[in-house]
């Protein structure tokens, strides 16, 4: 039950500060995408298929399986078929702008790390000519953008990230996940940021996953996962408004709230395991930098076994 915080998104409308904010955060995630990861995106995540580009004379050292025996036959000459894959693929950022997300017990909240996560994520997709589109959503879907190309569109989905303000304060996944799929008709790279506070999911993820390349990014804040021995303490949902009083000095209840937390990432990492969705955990008192090369690593080996 996350409590409001003081590391809430930013509200200062002034135009001057928000494009300050979105210029640092263009230039931050720009130098981490060109000292490595735009290549280790290029190497896990694969276009949809090859195209075929011509037939030339066999030389030595061709693979002898592209020869064309057809033209071969007609040319009393080996001859074979050369392909280049096809490398745009479609990138679909799902970014969880409900009320939870402003909670943050340390520099960021989760919010914003979602917001510079999925622009490294948009920065290194763009450098390797994808395409990208955004979907924020609460219990309702709060904002789609159609995938496109260009720095000024990574801007803007930059800048809705930070700065859209949501109707909405609850979450609900399941219909996220389900707009998407009617909305894209190809299949995508989709990146699910949020702290997976829903109701019941399980369904959507199982269709999206079939139709989809779905990557799980769990945000988390240390504040979520033990309570501070304060004595009695009033907390607020932030999603629902409701007020709860917790005696933090009891052992048990603060044994209790660790337990739940545990067991919520287990079973969200049970879940996606069956739907062969990757988790690539966050938090926001670790570098997020760490979760993502470890994830490229991983994905990198298990293509090559």
């Amino acid at each position: 039950m996350p409590a409001k915080s003081a590391n809430a998104h930013p509200t200062d409308r002034d135009p001057q500060a928000i494009l300050g904010k979105i210029r640092r955060l263009e230039l931050r995630t720009r130098r981490l995408v060109n000292s490595g990861f735009a290549g280790q995106y290029h190497s896990v995540f694969k276009g949809q298929g090859m195209n075929f580009e011509e037939v030339r004379e066999y030389t030595p050292g061709d693979e002898i399986r592209s020869i064309d025996w057809n033209v071969t036959a007609r040319m009393n000459a080996p001859y074979i078929k050369k392909f280049t894959e096809e490398r745009e693929m479609t990138v679909m950022l799902l970014v969880d702008v409900s009320a939870s997300g402003t909670y943050g017990s340390v520099q960021l909240s989760k919010r914003e790390m979602a917001a510079e996560v999925a622009a490294i994520l948009a920065f290194s997709a763009i450098n390797n000519n994808d395409k990208v589109g955004l979907l924020l959503f609460s219990d309702r879907t709060e904002l789609f953008i159609p995938p496109k190309k260009g720095r000024q569109h990574i801007l803007r989905l930059i800048r809705e990230m930070l700065y859209f303000q949501p109707e909405g304060t609850g979450t609900d996944l399941g219909a996220a996940l389900d707009k998407m799929n009617r909305m894209l008709a190809r299949r995508a790279v989709v990146f699910v940021i949020s702290d997976f506070l829903s109701p019941d999911f399980s369904r959507p993820l199982a269709s999206s996953s079939r139709r989809h390349d779905v990557v799980a990014m769990p945000v988390t804040d240390p504040g979520e996962d033990a309570l501070p021995d304060v004595g009695r303490v009033a907390f607020e949902d932030a999603e629902t408004g409701e007020l709860v009083e917790v005696d933090t000095g009891s052992r048990r209840v603060r044994e209790a709230f660790a337990e739940a937390s545990v067991r919520r990432r287990k079973e969200l990492e049970k879940l996606c395991a069956a739907r062969r969705v990757d988790v690539v955990p966050l938090s926001t008192d670790r570098d997020y930098l760490l979760s993502l090369r470890l994830f490229f690593e991983k994905r990198e080996r298990r293509l090559a076994a």
